[in-house]
């Protein structure tokens, strides 16, 4: 009983609901005239929506059978913890924390709902590539950022004067945010040639490393929807014992209906 209620998509809509409803709850309370007007609504507001995600967790900790199968999947952990800490930090001296705790209640939307689940089991495979793919970004800002102080720190000592200016510099034109009117064009009154160094930087940096990002990611979020399905493909199969039960069943009404014929006789 409890299982189909849990399973029930208007189950997963009222969950979906009130983590809306918590994320714009929490939204309005950053209004200092807000808060101070309706501080008492927006304290009982979070008790009863704390206490309706409490409800959820022991129902799908009652369906789940066995009980401590549930805390093998990763994000009904996460959930458990996210709830549970919003019933261990209560107190005046833990305002603060208990604040954080009411915005991390948000991320449940990606635990509740499928598609942003996937998306993040994608992010999560590609950490592997993502690491050796950091590596190499990490080399070529940091041989860039060396040849930037040594070429330019005369020039511009505000963007060039030193190594980690330089790395925040680097940070700034591979995002391509006002790099060539704020970084570059300044430059070239006195290096006529510095854009062999931007140019070279963003055609490496950005349109090659990022591009890798987002090819690792991509085949990523490919590689989870067709693990998804073979598993769901896995799950409508029928298993061996229901193949017997079928064969047994299908033998029972065989043997009915001879039976029925011989009594005819």
């Amino acid at each position: 009983m409890i299982l189909k209620i849990i399973e029930h998509k208007l189950f997963s809509t009222i969950i979906i609901t009130l983590i809306l409803i918590n994320a714009i709850l929490v939204g309005l309370e950053t209004y200092p005239y807000l808060h101070d007007q309706y501080g008492l609504w927006f304290h009982w507001a979070d008790i009863i929506l704390l206490w309706l995600f409490t409800i959820e967790i022991i129902l799908r900790l009652i369906a789940t059978k066995p009980t401590l199968t549930f805390f093998k999947d990763s994000w009904n952990v996460f959930d458990f913890i996210i709830v549970l800490s919003g019933h261990l930090f209560v107190g005046a001296h833990f305002i603060t924390v208990l604040r954080i705790l009411r915005v991390l209640r948000v991320l449940r939307a990606i635990s509740v709902i499928p598609s942003l689940r996937k998306i993040v089991n994608a992010l999560l495979l590609t950490i592997p590539a993502l690491g050796n793919i950091s590596l190499l970004l990490g080399l070529l800002f940091y041989i860039f950022a060396v040849l930037g102080t040594m070429l330019f720190a005369h020039i511009a000592p505000e963007y060039f004067g030193s190594l980690h200016s330089t790395l925040l510099t680097l940070f700034q034109v591979v995002t391509l945010e006002s790099w060539a009117s704020g970084v570059m064009r300044p430059l070239l009154v006195e290096a006529p040639w510095a854009w062999l160094y931007f140019v070279a930087f963003i055609l490496v940096g950005t349109f090659v490393i990022f591009n890798l990002f987002v090819g690792v990611i991509v085949g990523n979020v490919e590689k989870v929807e067709k693990l998804e399905q073979e598993h769901e493909g896995k799950m409508a199969e029928p298993t061996q014992t229901e193949k017997d039960l079928a064969h047994i069943k299908q033998e029972m009404l065989e043997l009915k209906k001879l039976m029925k014929e011989l009594q005819k006789k």
